[in-house]
Order: C-alpha cells, then sequence, then structure tokens
C-alpha cells in the first residue's frame, strides 16, 4: 500500500531552491535561508501568503549565536507573516526531520502547502567550536576533549568492520573517487574535483590519515550552504517552473545513544527506517533507479550498500568493485556527489539530498541528469546512525 492509498492523498514536491555548498564568507544563515525559500516558492509557482506552515532543519548547536532560527525564513517575505514557523533538530539529519515534519502536517490535514527550509552557517567558526558542536550528537562524547572528532568514530566503525568481515583495502579510496568524479557535474558541489583514485587511495602530505584508517579524502567537509522545498497535497499552478514529484513513502527509526547497546557495523535504525519506506512505498531495491545515501565518511556509504541490501553483510565492495553503484550501474549511489564532494551543512543536508533527487525525477539535474530516472530513495542519518530517515520519490 502506497502513501496515496494508505492516506487518501499525495504528498508533492512542487518547487526546489539550492545555494551552493562552500564557504560563504558574504553570506549568513539568514542570507542563506531567504534565497533558497525565495527560489522555492517562486519555482512552485504559488504566492508566499499561500504557505500554511513553515519548517527548518538547523542543527547549530553553538555553531552560531542566534539560536532561535525559525522565523528567519519569513524574511522571505512580508506575506509569511503570522505562517507558523518551526526549527526542527536531530542533529546531521535535521533536514530529513524537517521535511518529514512538513509531510506529516500534510497528511493531518492543517496545511495544504508547507515550505521546508534545511540550512547551517559552519565556517566561520574556528574548529574548536566545530568539532565540540558535532561531537554534541554523541553520548560519550559530548562536552569531551577530541583530536579526531567524528572521524575517529567513524574510523572505529571502519575497524570494527575490519576485524569482522576481512580487510576493506582499497575501496574506500575507490568510493571517494566515485562521489568527487560525481560532484563535477554537480554545480551546486562543494568540491568539484575528480581527485582520481590513486590519490584518494594513497596517504600523503595533501591526504593525510585523520584517524586511522580515514584519510582526509575519506571524509565530508565543513560547509555552509542550504536547500528548500514546497510541498502540497495538489499541484495545480500553471505558473510552476518545476515539474512537482511524488512522495510515494518514509520511514524514520531512532536507535540507542549509548554506544554500547547498538552493533557499530549494523546500523539497525538505518535497516528499519529503509524498511519502513520501501514497504509503505511497495518498492524493491529493484525499483530504485538511484539513491541518495548518507556518506558523511566512505566507511558509512561502504556499510549502507549492505543496509539497503545491494549485498550480503561484509560483501560491500562487490558493490564497487562490480561498479554497481557507479553512474550507469544497477544502483547509482550519489550521483550528486554525496556529503564527501557536495558538503556537509549539517541541518541542510537532509533537504538538499531531496531537493537534487526530485531534479533527477523531473528531469532537471542538467549535467548530473541520470537518463530515464523514476524513482529514487534517499537515506539521512544522525550521529552514528542514531536518527536515521529514507523517503522514496518517484517522477510523476
Amino acid at each position: 500500500m502506497s502513501l496515496t492509498e494508505q492516506f487518501g492523498k499525495d504528498v508533492l514536491i512542487t518547487g526546489w531552491g539550492h545555494s551552493r555548498f562552500g564557504k560563504h564568507s558574504d553570506e549568513t544563515l539568514e542570507s542563506l535561508i531567504v534565497q533558497v525559500a525565495a527560489e522555492a516558492i517562486r519555482n512552485a509557482g504559488v504566492e508566499p501568503g499561500q504557505i500554511d506552515e513553515v519548517f527548518l532543519g538547523q542543527f547549530n548547536s553553538g555553531m552560531v549565536p542566534l539560536g532561535f532560527a525559525s522565523s528567519l525564513a519569513l524574511q522571505a517575505s512580508d506575506e509569511l507573516a503570522g505562517v507558523p514557523a518551526t526549527r526542527v533538530e536531530n542533529a546531521c539529519a535535521s533536514g530529513s526531520a524537517a521535511f518529514h515534519q512538513g509531510v506529516k502536517s500534510l497528511l493531518a490535514g492543517t496545511a495544504r502547502t508547507v515550505l521546508v527550509i534545511g540550512a547551517e552557517k559552519m565556517t566561520h567558526a574556528t574548529a574548536d567550536v566545530v568539532g565540540a558542536a558535532l561531537l554534541g550528537a554523541d553520548y560519550e562524547m559530548a562536552g569531551q576533549h577530541s583530536t579526531t572528532g567524528f572521524a575517529g568514530l567513524f574510523a572505529d566503525v571502519a575497524n570494527h568492520y575490519e576485524k569482522r568481515y576481512g580487510a576493506v583495502g582499497d575501496v574506500l579510496g575507490s568510493i571517494a573517487a566515485k562521489n568527487h568524479r560525481n560532484g563535477m557535474l554537480n554545480p551546486y558541489a562543494q568540491l568539484r574535483k575528480d581527485l582520481g583514485e590513486d590519490f584518494c587511495q594513497t596517504v600523503s602530505d595533501r591526504n593525510p590519515v585523520v584517524a586511522a584508517p580515514l584519510r582526509r579524502t575519506d571524509c565530508s567537509p565543513i560547509s555552509d550552504g542550504a536547500a528548500a522545498l514546497v510541498l502540497t497535497t495538489t499541484a495545480s499552478s500553471l505558473s510552476a517552473a518545476t515539474i512537482p514529484v511524488r512522495l510515494v513513502g518514509f520511514g524514520q527509526a531512532n536507535d540507542f545513544l549509548p554506544a554500547g547497546k547498538r552493533d557499530p557495523v549494523a546500523f539497525a535504525g538505518s535497516v528499519t527506517a529503509w524498511q519502513r519506506a520501501t514497504a509503505m512505498a511497495g518498492v524493491s531495491l529493484d525499483d530504485l533507479d538511484f539513491a541518495e545515501v548518507h556518506d558523511c565518511f566512505t566507511i558509512a556509504e561502504l556499510v549502507l550498500y549492505e543496509v539497503i541490501g545491494l549485498t550480503e553483510r561484509g560483501a560491500g565492495r562487490r558493490a564497487v568493485e562490480e561498479g554497481w553503484v557507479y553512474r550507469g550501474g544497477k544502483l547509482p549511489v550519489n550521483l550528486s556527489g554525496g556529503l564527501k564532494a557536495k558538503g556537509h551543512p549539517v541541518g541542510a543536508t537532509g533537504v538538499s539530498q531531496i531537493a537534487l533527487a526530485a531534479m533527477q525525477l523531473s528531469g532537471a539535474a542538467g549535467d548530473m541528469q541520470l537518463p530515464g530516472a523514476r524513482r529514487a530513495a534517499v537515506h539521512n542519518m544522525g550521529g552514528l546512525a542514531v536518527a536515521n530517515y529514507v523517503s522514496v520519490l518517484e517522477a510523476v
């Protein structure tokens, strides 16, 4: 039973906006939010006064002084005065959390048109401030000093993975190289450079070890950026600049915060979220044309191949070695360049993933376009697979 059959109404993405990800010294959190909100509203062909509710995904955690950002979206138009606006936070999944809240508002009938925004301003902050903020999403490390931050936590995942399943060899470097190559085609990406497999697989002065076995090229960068979506239950505007995309399934699952209550390489919450979303959509892996997954570190993408069922546990490297996850493969993964090359402005990431998937499904992805793409899944997680979200989209 699809979402439409289950709830008796469609949820459509009718407009989107997206900033370039990277270092934006001349932009503020407010200017980024206003830019993408105005773009999404304009492309959806609606008037700002038609927006019934706003959800803003933003992690913050002290990276900017303003801890009360929900009404910044109203700066996009005076017509938004009085519209309910709520900031939503769930670590690196804050963007998807905002999106799912918008979906639920539509399904509940409390809104007919919703504006969802994801945004983060990070690059102005010092490394210690950013590191401490991000570690606030980890039960054991919150408030603790660390020289490796979340890279150290995902390095532990890689080490546990190798102890259980054997050495991963050069596969992490291959994943990094694939995503950098994809990012070359994404005009919004932060790192638009094809680094090549040799560079990504080799430790050097320009590619040092951050937390063994993870090198710099295995880690997503610190980023500024924003993305926005307009969601409705009907697409009737003749002035829309975008072709609508339908949400056919969604799922969320949270895992325990204490590391001792989680298998470090199972990503069990991601498994549950994936199963819930695909079951609602009534689809299997074979029904998908591509996927966007949360590759904050390359080891995360490798594990996620197994989570979504591309391979058996411990065999994720096959998806790379046999070309399944490349453009033209059986399931291209992270055509956008992923967090690895596109960048990872934390609160913006989930909304960005959905926006770029919608561009693909509507045929508006430009150089990134995968010919004939009709259905996709988006996976976004917060913490070390603690907050997990999956959304399944299809062309209308």
